[in-house]
């Protein structure tokens, strides 16, 4: 294990800001390229990944930027979601940016763009947050880590709250590579309640009407307890539309989802109850590193962290937890043996990079959602932890 005192909370109060390309040389340097979502259809994502990367740099070097006497230098690259355009950033950060690592990218569709660029110029890339299995499986490569969630653990999570038999269930994706893939995990991790529908819509759709008639016409005439389960990432969400439909008062059919971010999550206030399975809720991981993200970004943003502000904050202690054990030494392969097998703190808890596939074994919280006034949006309440060791989450690479 190669678990690292983390610093105080005191390196927090350190103004965060992203550092641009400096003119001197390189040899004193660590040169990290984000490759991110900064626009496009998932711009709240990447922008959230953004702030929790630098905040977790600042906080896991004690405010100094610097390990094994290197500054640590971070290149931010706009892909705006386009799987072609990342490919040619990354490969430009590694070529002529000469960046020793990546992080990124927001979307799966890109991530995929991106794994044989890491792997042409034999570069790590450090995954958060796109989540399709894929990432991880059978498209990886030895030069890919993830911390972000894959889709089996996000699948296997939710599982728990409606894997029971005599379940009906419906899947509501987007029609790319995030959704399809989730509800391909989804199916697997199902034991016991069966899928009588698959509906995918494109990523960008705003009119549900059709869909969600597809998928109550499915399920309506169903015994027992029907369920929809919503995989759905960026655009607009489908629940104001679901809660429009009031599928539970009509045909007794429930919905159930995973975490999202906070403004999304404010269409949630239409399902008290409701059941799931997320990736981070600022107000459910009781450890050190989240207070002081927590207490941070309040300081910062007067605000609390989002879903995506823990991944890059992951990602960022992942980052320097190697580094410190390498002191500083960016050669890829020492990195990937260190890496390999390493534990880490995170605003989760302890994370762990599983040595067959790089993915990092993580805590997912089940939760049902509480309707309080005093908050915007539906609060997920936690039933309980559901921890690495819950969770059989397969290994799906070819390695």
């Amino acid at each position: 294990m190669l678990r690292r005192t983390l610093v105080g909370m005191a390196a927090l109060a350190t103004t965060l800001t992203t550092l641009s390309t400096p003119a001197f040389s390189q040899s004193g340097e660590i040169r990290i390229a984000h490759v991110y979502s900064k626009t496009g259809p998932l711009e709240a994502y990447g922008k959230q990944t953004q702030a929790g990367l630098m905040m977790g740099l600042e906080y896991a070097t004690g405010g100094t930027m610097v390990v094994g006497g290197k500054k640590i230098v971070v290149l931010e690259k706009d892909d705006q979601g386009k799987p072609d355009m990342g490919k040619n950033l990354l490969a430009a950060a590694y070529s002529d940016d000469k960046a020793d690592i990546a992080v990124g990218p927001t979307s799966s569709g890109v991530a995929l763009a991106l794994l044989p660029v890491a792997e042409e110029y034999k570069k790590i890339l450090l995954v958060e947050p796109a989540v399709a299995d894929a990432i991880t499986g059978d498209k990886w490569n030895k030069y890919i880590f993830r911390t972000g969630r894959n889709s089996s653990q996000d699948a296997i999570s939710n599982a728990v709250a409606m894997d029971k038999d005599g379940v009906s269930v419906a899947t509501l994706a987007q029609d790319y590579a995030f959704g399809r893939d989730g509800v391909k995990a989804f199916k697997d991790a199902l034991k016991h309640a069966k899928i009588v529908h698959e509906e995918y819509l494109p990523q960008n759709t705003t009119d549900f009407t059709a869909g969600i008639q597809r998928v109550a016409d499915a399920l309506k005439d169903k015994p027992g307890r029907k369920a929809i389960e919503v995989i759905w990432a960026g655009g607009t969400p489908p629940f104001n539309a679901l809660a429009a439909q009031d599928l539970k008062k009509r045909f007794n059919i429930e919905v159930f989802t995973g975490g999202n971010i906070l403004p999304a999550m404010a269409s949630y206030k239409n399902f008290p109850g409701m059941e799931g399975a997320t990736y981070y809720y600022f107000g459910i991981p009781k450890n050190p590193v989240n207070e002081a993200m927590v207490s941070a970004h309040y300081k910062q943003f007067k605000a609390p962290p989002d879903f995506f502000t823990a991944g890059g904050f992951s990602a960022a202690m992942a980052l320097v937890t190697a580094l410190k054990t390498t002191n500083g030494d960016t050669g890829t392969n020492k990195l990937i043996k260190t890496m390999e097998g390493m534990s880490f703190d995170t605003p989760k808890g302890l994370m762990t990079f599983r040595k067959e596939d790089h993915q990092a074994m993580q805590s997912m919280y089940h939760f049902k959602i509480k309707v309080d006034p005093a908050f915007a949006w539906g609060v997920p309440e936690l039933v309980r932890e559901i921890t690495p060791e819950d969770m059989n989450v397969p290994i799906r690479n070819k390695r």
